[in-house]
């Protein structure tokens, strides 16, 4: 049974092809959109991309998503590729952010219920693990041994 097992295996279909499918996922675009035409632009432009599955637009928040097996610099770039300005959807919803009431969160032309995500700009309240000198000092300002624990007011 050694030579059947052998040319069952030199027989057998294998795929040559060594690519990885791209996972499904939904990428959000901010684009300016004036009319139907403009609309109609884009949604050929996206449509036309290997592995999208569905395209919404909405021309009164600005917004495309585009849901697929594609790349988001992919999408990205074919809607440039249409003479509009494109950039990722900046913004999350208002209540999803830790700091909806940062300056750098408000932008007129956000859509309502929405603020731009600044939660990278600010750095973690809390020391990291490196510096544990520093989590020391945030500990001694509210001991009720420290003479000075109210240095805070």
């Amino acid at each position: 049974m050694g030579f059947v097992d052998h040319m069952s295996d030199v027989c057998a279909v294998t795929s040559t092809r060594n690519s990885i499918r791209k996972p499904m996922q939904t990428v959000e675009i901010k684009v300016k959109m004036d009319c139907e035409g403009c609309e109609r632009r884009v949604r050929n432009a996206v449509s036309s991309i290997n592995g999208v599955r569905c395209v919404e637009i909405n021309r009164k928040q600005s917004r495309v998503r585009v849901s697929g097996y594609v790349e988001p610099n992919k999408v990205l770039n074919r809607v440039k590729s249409t003479g509009k300005k494109a950039e990722f959807w900046p913004y999350v919803q208002y209540n999803l952010t830790y700091y909806p009431y940062a300056l750098e969160a408000y932008d007129k032309k956000a859509p309502s219920g929405y603020v731009r995500n600044v939660a990278e700009a600010f750095p973690d309240p809390l020391p990291t693990s490196n510096a544990p000198h520093t989590l020391h000092n945030y500990t001694t300002l509210f001991s009720d041994e420290n003479v000075d624990a109210c240095s805070i007011m």
